[in-house]
């Protein structure tokens, strides 16, 4: 357990250093973002705000891990190899925002196959490196449920949905990474508690590099993750439930994805039904701005929901 507090101190200080010295040549390359033109009045202000800094926290978790854990696994490569394919397909939105020079980079249909053969490649990984069966713990109840058949697609759809539930919740300064790192925490734990000491490893270490990137990212943020980070995050979180059979303790723990997630389904479903608006705008986060509810005040929010959400999915596998 020292040795994961020591990888975890030295991941936070080597995220904190990565940012220190990306963030001005960053700045220098005018790697700014573009923010939508129907945005809240203080949400527009962040245009401009430096992009791309998944990096600070991405590739100090890459080294401690690869050069620290003494035994990397089928399980430890899967969650990285997961880490990285989502983060390049992140990566590629990222640039072709910037090249493109406003807030579109993959279409919708192409971000949709990029994401498809990432998570193709994971879930044949998956299947052809992990000896995990088909069943999955059900919270509250103590039993598992074998979905046979119906895994792969469940994974599948797992995949998707916390990809692009994540994506829709970086829209704060250090909203998603925030809710992250309690997130992660929470499996870091759970992970120790199920003996499985590389996978807690790699959790403690992905947690304190979020909190070096949160110092850059907390508001007023002087750097944003961008899809790299969002899909990077979506992708691995979903991918250490996986390895722990708790995809069904996703939805209580992550609530705030789903919650962001949902929002935006039923304003895009509802639009399309009676051409008006159900939420004065969404994600639900962009609503509680136009309801005069200050950024910090939101996060700070959201984040006390993820703790207490987190308590409870923790209850649910007493």
């Amino acid at each position: 357990m020292i040795k994961i507090i020591i990888m975890g101190m030295t991941s936070f200080i080597l995220a904190v250093i990565t940012g220190k010295i990306l963030i001005p040549i960053f700045e220098s390359l005018k790697l700014g973002q573009y923010i939508r033109e129907d945005a809240p009045k203080e949400h527009r202000k962040k245009s401009g705000v430096t992009t791309f800094g998944a990096v600070i926290f991405i590739i100090p978790t890459l080294i401690i891990i690869l050069f620290n854990i003494e035994r990397v696994d089928n399980e430890i490569k899967f969650i990285i190899i997961s880490f990285i394919i989502f983060a390049f397909v992140g990566f590629i939105d990222d640039f072709l925002k910037k090249i493109h020079k406003r807030n579109e980079g993959l279409a919708i249909m192409q971000k949709f196959i990029l994401l498809t053969i990432a998570i193709t490649y994971c879930v044949c990984y998956f299947k052809t490196n992990l000896n995990l069966d088909t069943s999955i713990i059900v919270p509250f109840i103590k039993k598992t449920l074998d979905l046979k058949i119906f895994y792969i697609p469940f994974i599948i759809f797992m995949y998707m949905s916390m990809t692009n539930a994540v994506n829709l919740t970086d829209g704060l300064d250090g909203l998603a990474g925030g809710v992250s790192v309690i997130v992660v925490t929470f499996l870091g734990v759970v992970s120790f508690l199920f003996k499985k000491y590389s996978i807690c490893a790699v959790c403690i270490v992905l947690m304190a590099s979020l909190l070096g990137f949160l110092k850059y990212n907390k508001h007023p943020a002087k750097i944003i993750m961008g899809d790299t980070g969002a899909l990077a995050l979506g992708g691995v979180i979903t991918s250490i439930a996986i390895v722990l059979k708790l995809q069904l303790i996703i939805p209580i723990i992550g609530v705030v994805y789903l919650i962001e997630a949902l929002t935006t389904v039923i304003q895009i479903v509802f639009f399309k039904i009676t051409g008006k608006r159900f939420f004065r705008m969404a994600p639900i986060h962009h609503a509680f701005e136009l309801e005069g509810w200050s950024e910090v005040t939101i996060v700070n929010s959201f984040y006390i929901v993820t703790a207490i959400m987190c308590l409870l999915g923790f209850l649910s596998l007493l």
